[in-house]
């Protein structure tokens, strides 16, 4: 599997994949300096020119990212994970959090229990810590220094990342691709033709785990087709699975079946250096959600429960308001849910919000799954599992409850499907290396791409928008989203 010594095009084929990754990078890094709220820009400044000044413009451009941040602010500046103090102020609103007790009891009423992020405080206690670092040095925070830190932040925990998922890309494809046309053209999905360039610009919990999706599935497949037993691969491969899936929950299918893969393969391995990978990341992901919330159960799980975090009221500027989630008919159209669940498949798959209608080079995965199920040894094996991932995946978003079914929000493509990146990036190239035998596969590869990419280029500031394919079908009257 690895790449021959002689092989005269490798070096070609490594430059290649250093200026497609430099290009993305740079557009990435372009787009991330330019985040703004554009179009309150000029009612600001109208409201400054009559003496009533009021910041209106902010780097953080949704209640999803914004949740994360304020728990950030919080950590750092007050010491605690709970938000109250935060969120009231201006510019820092956020629909995405909950409200309890310090036993980890529903608080509906005011003056009842203290607000805290719904997302799982992980991720934003990891990003705490460099933040931590500024505000000792400088005292400088983010909310007087929003623009300069929150994207020197956003460069440290998303581009960077980026960057290493483009390397662990380019290896995979210089490993188990078989032609330089495949090679090639897989890296250009990867570096231009998926959202997860798009989300980089603000903090999410998609792009991490694609990252961390990559990582392991390198380490797995250098153990179970390559015959590595080095114990970093065992070690780094199990942190990077666990930490997939303590960023998108659904990715437990993914560590299962590749610990059942190494356990067949190397059991005292998979053992000694694998499973406390999967360990550490779980004590933190449990730890840190007992630290918050005083339990063990995630915050998003209180949803439509007895005990229901979500349901509760709060003051901001004087007033008593009541959670987004208290009532289902004020809620935007799309947060309503699709009443259908057939519906909800057809416009996730190939619809308004579709997985393969608005990046159409996942068509390609699926050939490319049918080409590995179909060879011997271990890639048939590798095919099988990116497989049963992908549809028990699928199924679970699709068959989530009502309210649920959202399509992920307002955002522009199916943001839960995001991590997918890496493995069906994984199933293209054998697909890719066959196209490379005739001439019109290989312009309707390129058609596909282009088509993706412009999916993944329509928001060109701000990703929680709705995607190019919802806004001509809406705006056709094709789709009523959340109605009944």
């Amino acid at each position: 599997m690895s790449v021959p010594i002689d092989d005269p095009h490798a070096v070609l084929r490594r430059g290649v994949y250093l200026l497609l990754a430099t290009i993305a990078i740079g557009g990435v890094l372009g787009r991330l300096f330019a985040v703004n709220s554009v179009d309150k820009v000029a009612l600001e400044q109208y409201l400054k020119a009559k003496g009533q000044a009021k910041p209106l413009q902010r780097p953080f451009l949704s209640g999803n990212d914004r949740s994360r941040w304020a728990t950030v602010r919080s950590l750092v500046e007050q010491g605690t994970y709970q938000i109250d103090d935060i969120v009231t102020q201006p510019n820092w609103d956020t629909i995405d959090m909950v409200k309890h007790d310090d036993e980890g009891h529903a608080a509906p009423k005011i003056g009842e229990g203290h607000l805290y992020s719904s997302k799982p405080p992980l991720l934003a206690t990891l990003v705490a810590a460099p933040y931590w670092v500024i505000f000792k040095l400088t005292g400088a925070t983010l909310a007087t220094h929003p623009y300069a830190i929150g994207r020197g932040l956003l460069v440290l925990v998303n581009v960077v990342p980026l960057m290493i998922y483009f390397l662990f890309l380019a290896k995979l494809a210089e490993r188990y691709g078989t032609s330089d046309w495949g090679r090639v053209f897989m890296l250009a999905c990867g570096t231009a033709g998926t959202f997860l360039t798009t989300f980089a610009v603000v903090l999410n919990n998609h792009l991490p785990a694609a990252v961390s999706a990559a990582i392991s599935l390198y380490c797995v497949m250098r153990i179970a087709c390559d015959g590595q037993r080095g114990i970093r691969y065992f070690f780094i491969g199990g942190l990077a699975a666990a930490f997939a899936a303590a960023n998108e929950l659904p990715a437990l299918a993914l560590v299962g079946l590749l610990s059942l893969w190494l356990l067949v393969k190397a059991p005292r391995l998979t053992l000694a250096a694998w499973l406390p990978g999967l360990l550490i990341v779980a004590a933190a992901f449990f730890g840190t959600n007992y630290a918050a919330h005083h339990t063990l159960v995630p915050a998003y799980a209180r949803q439509g429960s007895n005990d229901n975090w979500y349901v509760y009221q709060y003051v901001k500027d004087g007033r008593v308001r009541d959670s987004y989630w208290m009532h289902p008919e004020k809620k935007s159209p799309i947060d309503q849910g699709e009443p259908l669940v057939a519906d909800y498949a057809l416009h996730a798959l190939v619809g308004h919000h579709g997985v393969f209608s608005l990046t159409p080079i996942w068509l390609l995965s699926i050939v490319g799954l049918g080409i590995l199920c179909v060879r011997s040894g271990p890639m048939r094996t590798l095919g099988g599992l990116l497989l049963v991932t992908s549809v028990v995946c699928l199924a679970f978003y699709i068959t989530l409850p009502l309210e649920q079914r959202n399509y992920g929000g307002t955002s522009s493509g199916f943001r839960w499907a995001f991590w997918f990146a890496p493995l069906w990036l994984l199933a293209l190239l054998p697909a890719a290396d066959e196209m490379v035998r005739s001439r019109v596969l290989r312009v309707l590869a390129a058609v596909l791409l282009c088509a993706s990419v412009v999916s993944v280029s329509y928001p060109t500031w701000n990703p929680w928008v709705q995607p190019w394919l919802t806004d001509i079908m809406v705006d056709l009257d094709w789709a009523r989203l959340g109605t009944r």
